[in-house]
């Protein structure tokens, strides 16, 4: 019986090849610009899974294959070994995944000459691989990434982290009603902040209550910023750089009057598309936030930011980035504080919040916003909800969420959250 897993293979290379190339690019980029969209849904799927699977393990990958490497290989070949024993050591049948990966070789036009080599590297990983990857470490994150991040929260937290980002991630829901019945519908465990987590979820369309618009995908820790900001009925809230979405739907389940705010087109119609389904109404504009005019009660800003906490689900980030932006996202994230800040009446609220573990996007950018606007306090009582813990407290008065929080159950996001009031 012919393998079925040829295309979804060869496109994870593609990805690879991408991602790990000498111009690196993020997975979500490619998807994007449609790179999986000729494959059939089962195959995109497995395609994805198996790029991701092999970025995430990539360290061990590499490790077990310079055993049998003289020398490193043109990069398509090393990716395409690196897939095949990512793959036979998470239990893919050896004479099935050699075969392919060898046919992939074989059929490249420039490359099919390594076919042996992939045959016989291959074969010894069948033999050895899997015992071997179960004892090596979680793999660390780049070095560029990891030096920072340790000197920031330690190196016990760090390997932590390592070991929640190689865990990847469950999927979080959050429901546009009843959580609990939620919870029950779908076979999913009540989190003590209100989300459903469901492990082993499978196609998220075919889901109970997705076609009805029930509930939506949001990890745990992106869904805690509108439990923060806590919108009433009737009160006129700002979304600023909105998309996806997941919180504009939380504000305008909430009751409140929601204008959402992305600047760019393609995902502002994924927010259009999201509230179609779970039939919420938002005011939608694309533009750039710090274009916005007019006066709100509340504001959310989650700002555009390094992701760094979302590698759990993204672990191609480390690889397809350098930081070398980050300073600007820096920049970028004060001046919207600031812009937001002009828009907020008085007595009103902004959440601030960036998916960045690094704390100049989040401690040090309230300490210095609250060097420059006298009428601005943390309001450190919004953060007294359900399921937040005393650890999560920072000295500034905002939330530090990291990828090992809640490691027994499966880990979060790494967020950080503050709520600042306007004398």
């Amino acid at each position: 019986m012919a393998d079925t897993g040829v295309q979804a293979r060869r496109s994870a290379v593609y990805l690879l090849d991408q991602i790990l190339g000498d111009e690196p690019r993020l997975m979500s980029e490619l998807l994007a610009a449609g790179a999986l969209d000729k494959l059939p849904p089962d195959d995109r799927a497995r395609a994805q899974r198996l790029a991701q699977d092999t970025v995430r393990g990539l360290e061990r990958a590499d490790r077990l294959l310079q055993k049998h490497l003289q020398k490193a290989p043109p990069l398509t070949v090393r990716n395409v070994l690196r897939v095949g024993t990512v793959e036979l050591c998470q239990g893919g049948a050896a004479h099935g995944v050699v075969n392919a990966m060898v046919n992939l070789v074989s059929q490249h036009r420039t490359l099919s000459h390594l076919k042996g080599l992939t045959n016989a590297v291959l074969r010894k990983i069948a033999a050895q691989g899997p015992e071997a990857w179960d004892a090596l470490r979680a793999p660390r994150l780049p070095k560029w990434l990891r030096g920072p991040l340790a000197e920031a929260w330690g190196t016990d937290a760090m390997a932590a982290m390592e070991q929640a980002h190689f865990a990847g991630a469950p999927l979080d829901l959050t429901a546009k009603g009843d959580a609990a019945a939620l919870a029950k519908a779908v076979g999913g465990t009540l989190l003590p902040t209100g989300s459903v987590r469901v492990t082993d979820a499978g196609q998220v369309s075919t889901m109970p209550g997705f076609a009805e618009g029930d509930w939506w995908v949001q990890d745990a820790a992106a869904a805690i910023p509108v439990r923060v900001l806590a919108p009433k009925e009737g009160e006129t809230v700002l979304d600023l750089c909105a998309a996806p979405g997941g919180k504009t739907m939380q504000l305008a389940a909430a009751g409140a009057v929601v204008t959402a705010v992305d600047q760019s087109h393609p995902r502002m119609q994924r927010v259009k598309e999201n509230l179609a389904r779970v039939g919420l109404k938002a005011k939608t504009l694309t533009k750039d936030a710090r274009a916005v005019q007019g006066t709100f009660d509340a504001i959310l800003l989650d700002a555009p930011c390094s992701a760094t906490g979302t590698i759990r689900r993204h672990p191609d980030l480390p690889y397809a980035k350098d930081g070398s932006e980050f300073g600007d996202l820096i920049e970028l994230q004060s001046e919207l504080i600031d812009h937001a800040w002009s828009l907020l009446k008085p007595g009103g609220r902004l959440v601030f919040c960036t998916c960045s573990l690094l704390p100049d996007e989040g401690e040090v950018q309230v300490d210095e916003a609250l060097e420059r606007h006298g009428d601005m306090t943390v309001d450190t009582a919004a953060l007294e909800l359900p399921g937040v813990e005393a650890d999560w407290h920072t000295e500034e008065g905002g939330l530090r969420l990291r990828p090992d929080f809640w490691a027994d159950q499966g880990g979060m996001d790494g967020f950080y959250i503050a709520c600042l009031r306007k004398d």
